[in-house]
């Protein structure tokens, strides 16, 4: 339901009771108005779900015995649309338990009893009411400090490119040769600033997925020659450690319909951590396909992930314990593009024997 509107918060509160009882909505209306709210009818869930096209209420007031769709339907209706703003819900029933057990399991917030007593009903939506605009306000401080997040990291690269390029070229010796105690510093200021460049890059990347600004484009490659690239492209810093990194799995090629860029990004962020967390051993990059998914996966023998960890490796906010760790950004931008390709990612780690990270691509 893209481009409903929620009422403005200068005009009153928007209930919308569902009943199919004439007498049961024309009594809970003269309440509800005599309280200063704004009041729409319907006659049963059908008929609430349409005026959603027209107006998106703070609150619905339903009964749940009511032909066709009755108020439990209308819930899970109502709750499947996830573009939809909270909109508490209060069901009215004059059933017993189970009634309250899947209302509740469906979608709704509260409940109240039949037959209706007036200051019941009206302490139970001002409380819901008093709940939705709680959350409101917590939602609209959020997108506002995201977008403020995303314009301040949009405008900071323009200077971080720059520099970038200024320090390569002093360290070419385009404005004449340096000491060698400032040839020291620049290369020093020079790895901060690509550092924070590259910091810059996947927030604004990580942005878009959220956004959906983010267009893929998609070809035909092969996956296999992709992945011996990174690994050609990384084994300087393996070899540095003396770590041993290699293939496992299909010699012949892969074809895979995808965003070439995006899933190399996926490959080096998911490489290069395996050989940042690892002091000893290996790095092993696996590659299969099964029916019509490719498995990917890259397993190191490093410190691993403790259990209390892994269930929020790849959310944006999570920073490792772990004195490698860095600011969390790339395994969530893996997370968001392989979920753009349809894709799933998951770790399964050990502390102390090391990680397995495992994509699962549909060709």
């Amino acid at each position: 339901m893209n481009g409903l509107s929620t009422p403005p918060q200068d005009q009153p509160d928007h209930i919308l009771v569902v009943d199919d009882a004439y007498e049961n909505l024309c009594f809970i209306q003269t309440v509800l108005e005599t309280d200063g709210y704004q009041v729409s009818l319907a006659e049963n869930g059908l008929v609430a779900l349409e005026q959603f096209q027209v107006s998106v209420p703070h609150l619905v007031l339903s009964d749940v015995m009511m032909p066709g769709m009755d108020g439990i339907e209308l819930t899970r209706q109502i709750r499947q649309q996830k573009s939809l703003p909270f909109i508490p819900i209060l069901l009215i029933t004059a059933q017993a338990e189970s009634d309250v057990v899947e209302g509740l399991d469906a979608g709704a917030d509260d409940f109240i009893r039949k037959p209706v007593e007036v200051t019941e009903l009206l302490a139970r939506v001002r409380s819901l009411l008093r709940l939705k605009h709680s959350i409101d306000e917590r939602e609209q401080m959020t997108a506002m400090r995201e977008e403020f997040v995303y314009r301040l990291t949009h405008d900071l690269r323009t200077p971080l490119v720059a520099a970038d390029r200024m320090f390569t070229l002093l360290e070419r010796g385009k404005y004449g040769a340096l000491p060698a105690p400032c040839q020291e510093v620049i290369t020093t200021m020079q790895g901060s600033n690509f550092d924070l460049l590259q910091m810059t890059n996947t927030l604004l990347e990580i942005y878009k997925y959220e956004a959906g600004q983010k267009a893929l484009a998609y070809t035909t490659f092969d996956l296999k020659e992709l992945v011996e690239s990174v690994i050609e492209e990384l084994r300087p810093l393996a070899e540095a450690k003396d770590l041993a990194l290699k293939v496992k799995g299909k010699k012949k090629a892969l074809p895979v319909s995808g965003a070439r860029i995006e899933l190399r990004r996926v490959l080096t962020n998911l490489v290069g951590n395996a050989i940042k967390f690892t002091d000893n051993g290996h790095i092993q990059i696996g590659l299969d396909r099964k029916d019509e998914v490719i498995h990917l996966q890259v397993e190191d023998t490093g410190c691993g992930i403790s259990k209390a960890e892994q269930p929020i490796v790849f959310e944006r906010e999570f920073q490792g314990s772990h004195r490698y760790s860095g600011n969390g950004l790339g395994l969530n931008l893996v997370r968001q593009i392989v979920e753009a390709h349809q894709g799933t990612v998951e770790v399964h780690s050990t502390l102390g024997k090391g990680s397995q990270f495992k994509v699962c691509l549909p060709i």
